[in-house]
Order: C-alpha cells, then structure tokens, then sequence
C-alpha cells in the first residue's frame, strides 16, 4: 500500500449536477484518504451512480470542484484522467481471450511485449486467473468475468478504482466470496476504492468508511459501524439496517440519561455528548437485534408494551414484527432457530425491552449525539501480496467496448 499522506487522494468540492428539471448531485463535498475503500450507497435515484460518473469523467458537473491527489481534474476529460471504471455488466469484449482483455489498456501505449506479458500475468495472479489467459469470455462464469473486468482496470495502475455496483448480476453465493476476494485485492495493492452499490451487506463487510446518500445529497459518512449503530438522521435510521423509532419529547435531562415521553411511556436513553433540550421533539432509535422479549426487563431497562403481529423466520434468526401501544411498528430480531423460537400466538400481548446504553436520539437541534468521522480515516494496513514488478504508471485509458452501456 502506498504511504499516508495528509493530502486527500480524492476530493469533492460542493459537486452539484443538474439536468433539466431535477437536480441529480446536489452541493457534495467528500475527501477520501489514499488507500482507502469507501462505499457510496442509497435508494435508486439519490444520485451515487452519476457521482461515480463525475469521478470518472464520463459525467460533467453543473458547478464544483474535483482534485485527485491535489490537482484540479474538474475539466480533465475521461483519457486522461488517473481513474478506471469497472462496469456493472463488465463490459468484456466478447471476441478476445482473457489475456487480451486484461492487456488492452496497455496495448494503447507502445510496450514492449515481455513488459506487458510480465503485467498481465502478475494481475491474473493476483485475481486468480492465471489458468483461464486463453479462454474466451463466453466460456467464463460470472465470478470469472469479474474477475478479468478488475484485473483489466488494475493493470494500467490507476490512482482510484471506480466500482459501479459490480456484484449485483452475481448469485448470494458468490457475491459472498468476491466481496473477500475485492477487499483483499484492495488492501494488497493499497488502491483507492469507490465503490457504489445499494446493498448494505456489500458496504458494511468491506469498505473502510460508508457515504449514504439520498436525494443528491449526503446524509452521513462515517465507519459502518457508526453508521449502524449512530445514525445522524431519519433517513439513515430508516433505510440502515432495521431500526425501531420512538418518537416523543425530552421530559428531563441529567448528567447521564436523557429522558423522553414516548407514546407508549416514557424511555430513558444514555447520554453521548451533547443533549436535547427540555421539551423538545426527539426521535429515539434502537436496533431491532438490541430489542429483548422477556416477561420482566433487567435493572434500567426500558419496557414496551406490545402486540404480536407477525414472525419470519431468517436461517439462524426470527424476526418479530409487533405493534405498540400508540400504532408503531416494532421490530425484535432474535438470535434462535424456528425450532427453539417461543410459540406464541398472534395478536397475544406481551413486552419487549431495551438497554438505555443500546438506545441513540435524532432530530434535535443540537450538535449529533455520536459524532461523524468527517475526516478520512486513517488508512488501513496493508495486507502482504506477491511483488509485481512493472514499469512507470500508465496514464493510457480503458476503452469500453462499442455499445456497452455504463
């Protein structure tokens, strides 16, 4: 991996695109660290896949600044820029072998032959390909063509990797595996990574740090972690993992617990920082695997009443839907098989708990409760990978077959 540095590899200067009649990016700003794997993420429409295009150049801005590594690119068309874009259908060229794929972007610039028979068989090494340099694409599976897509977007050396949605055609399975398979490539070669995708799992499992984004903007970005557990806004706690919200207003406030008067009672929540006012309007978030079923709650426990609405059943998991004493839905995730869950029925009334500690609160006018890692993080530590001996950076680009749809 290359070295730290103070200097951002990538930065987003209030990046704002707009096309006729909606505005797609709207004002983002975002500085990544050299080396790092960020995840930018969200519903269909909050604009990720066109900020992947800005990035890549193949998107003009309305208004903004991009620099990649200190230099303004904002105007640098899409050949000469330090970035590469590994494409959600791959965007392979059918009539070409593995090894002529991966090859391609070093065919656009005089090499010498061995060089480039050297750099094509070091990145086929390194993705697992070095068996298939002779197969057609038709004869590979859908891990395998991913696979020759990264490695042909790697072997030029790009300063940042661009990743729109690349697992998404791929089975649960193997979009299992590849998500290792991603993650170790990018911290053996210390290559920044954006990767764009609508699927938590994916985000959460390798990237460093998490943008969300909705309606053109970022709502949060941060670790997964304080993502998951810290959200900063309703849309976040909504749309990340599955939480329960309890709206209300502060009834008291002390040195360690915020108190607040929810519909179904009144619910105290740890302190973290900055607090809500007296008598404001809050919303108290907690996950559904922190919710606890029991007759009776332990020493400072918040209790819930509630009625069973539903059970579905997740592998190692039930999830139970319930409804509260005022309409809202609850959602209690259970670490059980089908066969050790409780038979209850539905419509039976019972309680569900939760610690203060477990509990977070947003929509406050004050400063967050868990403060956001704004600034880049510190870059992850390499991971050793076989020495690959190349010559000076390529600044050639990666031309996308006739027709191949971004």
């Amino acid at each position: 991996m290359t070295e730290a540095s103070d200097q951002p590899d990538l930065e987003l200067l209030s990046v704002t695109k707009r096309f006729k009649g909606f505005t797609a990016v709207d004002e983002v700003s975002l500085k990544v660290r050299r080396g790092e794997f960020v995840a930018i993420m969200g519903p269909s429409g909050c604009g990720k896949t066109t900020l992947l295009r800005i990035l890549a150049g193949l998107e003009t801005m309305t208004t903004g600044q991009l620099r990649i590594r200190g230099r303004d690119v904002s105007d640098v068309p899409v050949n000469l820029r330090s970035t590469r874009l590994v494409w959600q259908n791959y965007a392979l060229f059918p009539h070409l072998d593995v090894f002529e794929n991966i090859a391609f972007g070093l065919t656009l610039k005089p090499h010498d032959k061995a060089v480039v028979s050297g750099r094509v068989k070091a990145m086929a090494d390194l993705v697992g390909m070095r068996d298939f340099l002779d197969r057609r694409i038709g004869q590979l599976s859908g891990g395998q063509k991913q696979r020759v897509a990264l490695a042909r977007a790697l072997v030029t050396e790009p300063e940042i990797l661009l990743l729109d949605e690349p697992l998404s055609a791929l089975d649960a399975h193997l979009r299992l595996r590849m998500q290792g398979e991603l993650r170790r490539i990018q911290q053996a070669l210390g290559v920044t990574f954006i990767y764009v995708t609508h699927n938590q799992i994916e985000a959460f499992s390798m990237a460093d740090r998490v943008v969300v984004m909705n309606a053109g903007r970022i709502e949060q970005v941060d670790t997964p972690e304080r993502i998951y557990t810290f959200p900063k806004t309703h849309f976040v706690a909504r749309f990340v993992g599955a939480n329960n919200l309890f709206e209300g207003r502060v009834s008291a406030v002390d040195e360690r617990h915020t108190a607040v008067a929810c519909g179904h009672g009144t619910v105290t929540v740890t302190n973290r920082g900055a607090t809500p006012a007296v008598g404001e309007t809050v919303t108290v978030v907690v996950q559904a695997d922190r919710m606890r079923r029991a007759a009776a709650g332990g020493p400072g426990e918040n209790t819930v009443p509630v009625t069973l609405k539903g059970r579905e059943f997740a592998g190692s998991q039930n999830i139970y839907l319930f409804d509260g004493l005022d309409g809202t839905e609850i959602k209690l995730v259970a670490q059980e098989s089908m066969g050790s869950a409780a038979v209850m029925a539905v419509n039976a009334s019972m309680t569900v708990h939760f610690s203060p500690e477990d509990a977070s609160i947003i929509g406050y006018a004050g400063p967050a409760a868990a403060p956001a890692a704004d600034a880049p993080a510190q870059a992850p530590a390499a991971v050793s990978a076989p020495p690959v001996q190349a010559p000076p950076p390529v600044q050639a680009p990666t031309p996308e077959p006739a027709g191949a749809a971004p």
